[in-house]
């Protein structure tokens, strides 16, 4: 992809980011602004680092060491970071996540449906086997916490 293509896709994503963290949290669009324009910025280095770095990351990888870095003591602009960030609700950008997986999977329902029933079968076992774990883990540890 090119950059254009990739920063529309960013500005759709921040402009759906936006309206979600606006209807299910009650932030205005307004002040979410520059914690989606810190954001946008983050995520344009990541895809500019993994064309030109010879170390072959994922986006999400760069995102989250550059996240890190900005946000980190030894940043000069850390309490911006910080504090445009802070607010955008982080599961805000859930929803669009959501879309973006069913339209992303809605070419390849034709090879989805070619696996049978079976794969139905797995899949409930997984996400089934993914939540109990995570209610466990988490037990384990705010008892250990003392939290609970």
């Amino acid at each position: 992809m090119r950059y254009i293509e990739w920063l529309v896709l960013f500005v759709i994503g921040a402009y759906g980011t936006g309206l979600a963290n606006l209807v299910g949290y009650g932030v205005p669009f307004g002040e979410s602004l520059p914690g989606l324009a810190v954001l946008l910025v983050i995520s344009m280095i990541a895809v500019f680092l993994v064309k030109v770095l010879p170390l072959k990351l994922p986006v999400l990888a760069y995102c989250s060491i550059i996240g890190l870095i900005s946000a980190s003591p030894v940043s000069p602009i850390r309490e911006f970071v910080i504090r445009a960030a802070g607010n955008i609700n982080f599961t805000a950008p859930f929803t669009m996540v959501g879309a973006f997986a069913g339209l992303a999977i809605s070419d390849q329902l034709k090879t989805f449906v070619s696996q049978g029933w079976k794969i139905l079968i797995v899949g409930i076992f997984v996400m089934t086997g993914t939540f109990l774990g995570s209610c466990l883990w988490d037990q384990l540890v705010l008892t250990l916490a003392g939290a609970i």
